[in-house]
């Protein structure tokens, strides 16, 4: 039976991907990576032989419709995995999966790595209610997004890149306040892992003066209620 299995896969350290996810990358037809050669990584570190193909963000609106036509025909198997974390979590992964239901191409989520979760429960922000926001827009509509979230009373997830940190830090401080309180948390997982915690003002000072570097989770305090 055709089936799509979307395999998270570790943002760092290697040995954050469970057994089950190791023998179904073993077991299916084909894997669709975002990035061939960082997924031939993984696979050679666990010694899994695989037929891989491309499928990321440049490709996906051509493919996946073609991808779930072809998984439904053949009756193959496949894995989708990203190139670090769970796929369809601000990486691709939506559209295919969108398809292959509509193909009736069963489809199947494995639990496992992803960096907000981590990043939230570590900043020491209330986490029972949160709001993922992954990442701001560049430019159009980016103030607007601004106003509208220096009125949310729940915690803030964003992403965001090592070269808009500074920026995007200072923009929040700007339309929620610099005391407000936020975490930011940088190469998880990973040797040079870093969590700064303080007021956005605080944070925004940690960063001025220093050459960052990897993939970046920004936690926000909610707006304080009256």
């Amino acid at each position: 039976m055709a089936k799509l299995f979307v395999i998270p896969t570790p943002i760092g350290n290697l040995e954050d991907i469970t057994y089950r996810s190791v023998r179904i990358l073993r077991e299916v037809d084909l894997v669709l990576a975002e990035d061939t050669r960082t997924t031939r990584r993984l696979l050679e570190h666990y010694q899994i032989e695989a037929r891989i193909e491309s499928h990321h963000k440049f490709n996906e609106h051509q493919k996946a419709g073609q991808l779930a036509q072809r998984l439904h025909q053949s009756g193959e198997t496949a894995a989708l995995v990203s190139d670090a974390g769970t796929p369809g979590i601000s990486d691709p992964g939506y559209l295919l999966i969108s398809h292959c239901l509509e193909q009736q191409v069963a489809v199947e989520t494995l639990p496992g790595a992803t960096a907000f979760l981590p990043a939230l429960v570590n900043s020491g922000l209330p986490c029972d209610k949160f709001v993922f926001e992954g990442f701001l827009p560049h430019k159009k509509g980016r103030k607007k997004r601004l106003e509208y979230l220096s009125g949310e009373d729940r915690t803030m997830v964003l992403y965001e890149s090592p070269y808009r940190l500074l920026k995007t830090l200072q923009q929040l401080a700007e339309y929620m306040g610099e005391e407000r309180n936020a975490s930011v948390s940088r190469e998880l997982t990973k040797m040079h892992e870093e969590n700064t915690r303080g007021t956005l003002q605080e944070i925004t000072r940690h960063y001025e003066n220093k050459k960052i570097k990897g993939e970046i989770v920004v936690i926000v305090a909610g707006k304080p209620k009256k």
